[in-house]
């Protein structure tokens, strides 16, 4: 693999037209500084565990939560994402962070990849082709910045604490809409109050029994994928032109 150095360039491209996956406490943060925020839900069939050893199932397991659809054992991933187009609602006119010494850890650790089955891909990055030298970032694929690697490591380590803790948040506001892995996403913007209100009381642990038991339904806009959902027990619907409330379905495939 290529080494990479990288040097930013302060262009500001980064920081226009996201969604930013926040911890807890940055989602708390955020919503203070009367920032939006969206729910993305997906939903990954386990009717059984994997072998041991199949690393990629290791990482979604750590980072998601058990529970139900239908008869159908299922694990949800949830996303708390700040959700903005065009310029961060930080972001100065002159392209630097108004919260730069606060902002979060996806920020302070771009470009860098934190999924670890994602390679740095520079010409897959929003960067100026001048912005890829300077210090070392990576050295024959492993990242070699020592800031970047702690940030990576805070990153994963709160993404799989908190994850029955986003679960949590669901429930309490009465999700239970998810896209099919890797076909799709749910996407909910709830009310900012009423989402600030249910993270800030957040127990510290939720019985693993409570999220196992929970019923979520699948969405799709493919009508093969939701037959053969259906046809193993779970249950789903497709996804509506104007979906119910402030959510939305966000399809990788055309409808079919």
């Amino acid at each position: 693999m290529d080494d990479i150095d990288f040097g930013c360039t302060s262009c500001g491209k980064c920081c226009h037209d996201l969604r930013l996956a926040l911890t807890i406490a940055e989602a708390i943060a955020w919503l203070e500084r009367g920032g939006q925020m969206e729910l993305i839900c997906e939903a990954i069939p386990w009717p059984v565990e994997p072998e041991p050893g199949n690393a990629q199932a290791e990482y979604k397991r750590a980072r998601s939560s058990p529970a139900m659809s239908g008869s159908l054992p299922v694990r949800i991933s949830i996303v708390l994402a700040a959700a903005f187009g065009g310029a961060c609602p930080n972001l100065h006119a002159d392209m630097r962070c108004g919260i730069y010494e606060q902002r979060p850890l996806v920020c302070r650790i771009y470009p860098a990849e934190i999924n670890p089955f994602v390679e740095l891909v520079p010409e897959n990055k929003g960067c100026p082709s001048d912005a890829w030298q300077g210090e070392p970032l990576q050295r024959q694929g492993m990242i070699v910045d020592a800031t970047t690697v702690e940030l990576i490591g805070q990153s994963r380590r709160a993404n799989q604490l908190e994850a029955p803790l986003r679960m949590q948040v669901c429930l309490d506001l009465g999700l239970n809409d998810a896209a099919l892995a890797n076909e799709g996403f749910v996407m909910v913007s709830p009310d900012s109050d009423a989402l600030l209100t249910a993270l800030r009381r957040l127990h510290v642990t939720m019985p693993e029994a409570q999220t196992a038991a929970a019923q979520w339904t699948f969405v799709s806009n493919r009508t093969g994928t939701l037959e053969t959902l259906l046809s193993v027990g779970a249950t789903g619907h497709l996804a509506e032109p104007t979906m119910a409330g402030n959510a939305r379905y966000h399809g990788f495939f055309p409808p079919s």
